[in-house]
């Protein structure tokens, strides 16, 4: 290829001749205007084992260093107060999703400062958290009027919010349709309080905590004995304990508890607890979803959740923007000589 480069004054510079093989134009191109998300999905599970677990291990950081830019937000609104920012943290992904902004939203209406001075009374803290999400305003369950326990949060509520001088969302905000009712924010609620009923603070006592087991206990929690028999407020229905279950738990564990460690320990400079982050993520299942099994297809199980994280951040930041010359499996397979598959040869529907 010859480049040929015009200077103001109309003289010619010297030319410079870059040489390389048609065939690497070719592989590339064939690569990038792949119609599959995973591009090289046919090659991808013969790829050098020992280079693709580097690269993965290179995108799971870079997948903490992106979720550290939330959190260092968080703590800069904050004035680096970690236990309010490991709240607001994990109530954000307590909404699994569907009540993700209600969740934060009450994070932010009810300080963890105000839940700190009744960490030793769970009731006190359900009505808090009740009362601020907006559930025990009238009209909102017109079955539970009667109800005992949910009169008694509203007087307990009436009490804290004049108090603390606390202002209630709408309770129109939360969602219900199409979730399981084990999944209804008025057990998951339920489930946060008890998580926060912990004195001396969830974060302090995440710090300490050394081993998988017992930070799994830390969160794996029953909503009150009153959702035994509840799924939402004044109606009744028998069922059990209402657990977070080992999956939610993992979520939480994924998204909130192992990044802020993480950042915490970078930000003070102590990099046990950045090794004890990546070491927890190990221990942690994989994630079972569409992306997970897409990968599994194409020939790269997740043995844990440190490789899914992996092949989450690999799809989303590299294989859906085509970034193949900035992946590591992506720029071998073009410079080994790999032919990559023609449209017309991967029987897609017209």
């Amino acid at each position: 290829m010859i480049l040929r480069f015009i200077i103001p004054a109309g003289e010619e510079l010297l030319t410079a001749e870059l040489n390389f093989g048609n065939s690497l134009h070719d592989k590339y191109t064939s690569l990038v205007n792949n119609p599959y998300v995973i591009a090289c999905q046919e090659e991808a599970g013969s790829f050098d084992r020992i280079i693709l677990y580097g690269w993965l291990e290179a995108l799971v950081i870079e997948r903490l260093e992106q979720k550290s830019e939330m959190i260092y937000r968080i703590l800069y609104e904050t004035d680096n107060d970690w236990e309010e920012t490991f709240y607001r943290l994990l109530s954000r992904y307590f909404g699994f999703r569907v009540n993700t902004e209600p969740f934060e939203m009450l994070a932010r209406a009810l300080p963890f400062r105000i839940i700190r001075k009744h960490a030793d009374n769970r009731f006190q803290i359900e009505a808090l958290l009740y009362g601020t999400a907006g559930m025990l305003s009238e009209g909102l369950f017109r079955e539970a009027l009667s109800d005992s326990y949910y009169k008694d949060l509203i007087k307990e509520y009436r009490i804290l919010s004049s108090k603390y001088s606390l202002q209630p969302l709408h309770g129109w905000i939360w969602k219900f349709a199409r979730l399981r009712p084990s999944n209804f924010p008025s057990i998951r609620i339920s489930q946060l309080a008890g998580m926060l009923a912990v004195t001396g603070g969830l974060f302090s006592r995440m710090l300490e905590v050394k081993s998988i087991l017992q930070l799994k206990e830390l969160f794996e929690v029953s909503a009150s004995e009153y959702w035994n028999d509840h799924y939402t407020f004044g109606s009744f229905r028998r069922g059990n304990v209402k657990k977070t279950g080992s999956q939610a738990t993992d979520i939480l564990l994924i998204n909130s508890v192992i990044p802020l460690l993480f950042v915490y320990g970078k930000s003070r400079d102590l990099p046990e607890f950045c090794e004890r982050a990546l070491s927890f993520l190990e221990q942690v299942n994989a994630e079972d979803n569409a992306v997970i099994r897409e990968w599994k297809d194409a020939g790269i199980g997740a043995e844990s959740a440190f490789f899914s994280q992996a092949l989450l951040q690999l799809r989303d930041c590299y294989c859906k923007k085509r970034r193949c010359l900035d992946c590591r499996i992506g720029f071998r397979l073009i410079n080994s000589g790999v032919r990559m598959k023609d449209q017309s040869e991967l029987l897609l529907e017209p």
